[in-house]
């Protein structure tokens, strides 16, 4: 229920959420509950109930500083599942009880040379979901109905929630990765992304080998059926002809270049980077090898992974906490405490 009223349209209805209070590392609790108003509906806005979130490490940039704050006192939370409760005029396509889906991209100008040519991802105005409107990390939450995803029943909500960014945007990067068909795939992290993604490449037929420090991620690469799984800096058994870079370490950069076999390409998954250092171009450009960043993704991302999704349905590994240990679900990311997604679930 909401609190204030039960107007959707009515400025003074309020919402339970989490929002950054100021920016810090995750351990110094950077969050803040409270009691905040709903944002305005709008023609084409969907009121959802909020079911469950995935904790992203965009969240943690947004909480520790390393992306500069959009909005004052905003919300995180860009993976959400959850029910329609109301819809604007011009929300078509949904109705009140649908399940609905929340991610990452929020709203494009859907006019710019980037639109038009159906590369979205790139708009100079796009906005994204807990960064420039509230997120997730609430009871409630605004969509835009035309940046929303419909989504099956059967499904668990806490599985559903990593796929809207953590899956969308693995995606993406495999994509941008030019891994050919049979091929040999380095990963380089094994978080929430990264684990999906394998098993997307997996499916498809590739060899993927997995590099990250944490053992337990190592662990459960194995288990997904990973080729191999070392330690984040070790070479792989083989050469590679693709690679994708998810943790947000620069040092690893020239580490996975080296690794890549003659014309193979690395993507580096994150929206934050530590830098990067000096290359050397015989070992780590020549013969072909390309570098490339993903930025965001776009809504035919989103319908395409759902669509493989539909086809192999990937194990999601998850740690759950209750919506009330937000804070405490973002430390432990920062920590690495969490293996796979960590996942929020309606108190």
């Amino acid at each position: 229920m909401l609190s204030g009223t039960d107007s959707a349209t009515d400025g003074a209805a309020t919402t339970r959420a989490w929002v950054v209070d100021r920016t810090a590392p995750a351990a110094e609790h950077p969050l803040r509950r409270v009691e905040r108003p709903l944002d305005p509906l709008g023609p084409t806005g969907l009121l959802v109930e909020v079911r469950a979130c995935g904790v992203c490490r965009t969240d943690l940039h947004l909480a520790e500083g390393d992306l500069a704050p959009r909005v004052p006192h905003c919300t995180p939370g860009h993976e959400v599942v959850g029910r329609v409760l109301a819809t604007g005029p011009g929300a078509g396509g949904f109705a009140r009880g649908d399940r609905v889906g929340i991610a990452w991209l929020a709203g494009t100008c859907g006019t710019c040379r980037y639109c038009a040519a159906g590369r979205e991802n790139l708009c100079p105005h796009s906005r994204y979901t807990g960064w420039d409107t509230h997120g997730g990390y609430a009871q409630h939450a605004v969509v835009d109905a035309r940046y929303a995803y419909h989504l099956p029943e059967g499904l668990p909500d806490e599985e559903l929630a990593p796929l809207l960014c953590a899956g969308i945007i693995g995606y993406r990067a495999l994509e941008r990765a030019d891994l050919p068909a049979g091929g040999r795939l380095g990963v380089y992290g094994f978080g929430a992304s990264a684990h999906l993604t394998a098993q997307l490449a997996m499916a498809r037929g590739a060899t993927v080998h997995v590099m990250t420090r944490a053992e337990e991620a190592r662990r459960l690469a194995l288990d997904l059926g990973a080729a191999s799984a070392t330690s984040a800096y070790d070479a792989p058994p083989e050469p590679l002809d693709a690679a994708i870079l998810f943790a947000p370490v620069g040092d690893l950069v020239p580490v996975a270049l080296a690794a890549l076999d003659r014309g193979g390409t690395l993507a580096v998954a994150g929206i934050h980077l530590t830098d990067v250092p000096a290359l050397n171009y015989q070992q780590h450009l020549f013969q072909e090898r390309t570098l490339r960043s993903v930025t965001a993704n776009t809504r035919a991302d989103g319908h395409a992974y759902l669509a493989e999704v539909a086809r192999h349905r990937p194990v999601v590994h998850v740690q759950r906490y209750p919506l009330s240990g937000a804070d405490e679900a973002l430390a432990d990311l920062a920590a690495d405490r969490v293996t796979g997604a960590a996942v929020l679930i309606a108190d």
